[in-house]
């Protein structure tokens, strides 16, 4: 029997919430090469992140309305909540490329943004294992290649950072805005490894 019991309704909403976050890393890669798609992308990605919220609040509501639940409330609410947050943060990186008028493609946000999809992917790899408590190499593979991708992430997040600084006369606001654009796909990742730690405990509470 896996993590959730018979009842796998729990596990498929947040399994569903974590294909919504891949689907807006992938939309958001698409744009990161090509920013003449940028309205309709964040038309795209506000849509996928709409759909996202729905589930979050479908899962909040069923654990509100269920007297017993297959894993802690407070589990439940913390893997919906932070897989919400990538989604969340995904799109508002798309927004401000928008709302700074940002015209031109930096290549160091694509390679950021290709392992943002990565982490993504990652993280739904481990939330379905979830519902397969005996398959432990297949999450701990997942886990740790989450772990891995985020190192390589900050990795990727301090270069574009010094090459964004690098000329020597550097437009101030220009350098302000695309240094948001980094740390908002930063913070994307780093909510995948919330997602990640919080997995990790439930496996721990739970073997």
């Amino acid at each position: 029997m896996g993590l959730f019991g018979k009842d796998l309704s729990f596990y498929l909403l947040l399994e569903q919430q974590a294909q919504k976050a891949v689907e807006a890393a992938a939309a958001f890669h698409a744009l990161s090469k090509d920013f003449s798609t940028l309205d309709t992308a964040v038309v795209h990605i506000k849509q996928i992140e709409t759909a996202a919220d729905d589930l979050t609040h479908q899962l909040y509501n069923k654990v509100d309305s269920t007297f017993v639940t297959p894993l802690d409330k407070e589990d439940l609410y913390a893997l919906s909540g932070r897989l919400d947050d990538i989604t969340d943060t995904i799109e508002a990186t798309a927004i401000r490329i928008s709302i700074y008028r940002l015209k031109e493609c930096r290549p160091d946000l694509e390679s950021m943004v290709f392992k943002l999809v990565a982490t993504v992917q990652a993280t739904l790899e481990a939330i379905m294992c979830l519902k397969d408590m005996h398959n432990r190499t297949a999450m701990h593979n997942a886990l740790v290649r989450v772990h891995q991708l985020e190192n390589e992430s900050d990795e990727s997040f301090r270069a574009a950072l010094s090459e964004l600084f690098s000329p020597e006369a550097p437009d101030p606001i220009y350098v302000m805005k695309w240094k948001e654009v980094y740390d908002r796909v930063e913070i994307a990742v780093d909510k995948c490894e919330d997602v990640a730690n919080i997995v990790e405990s439930v496996v721990v509470k739970y073997a």
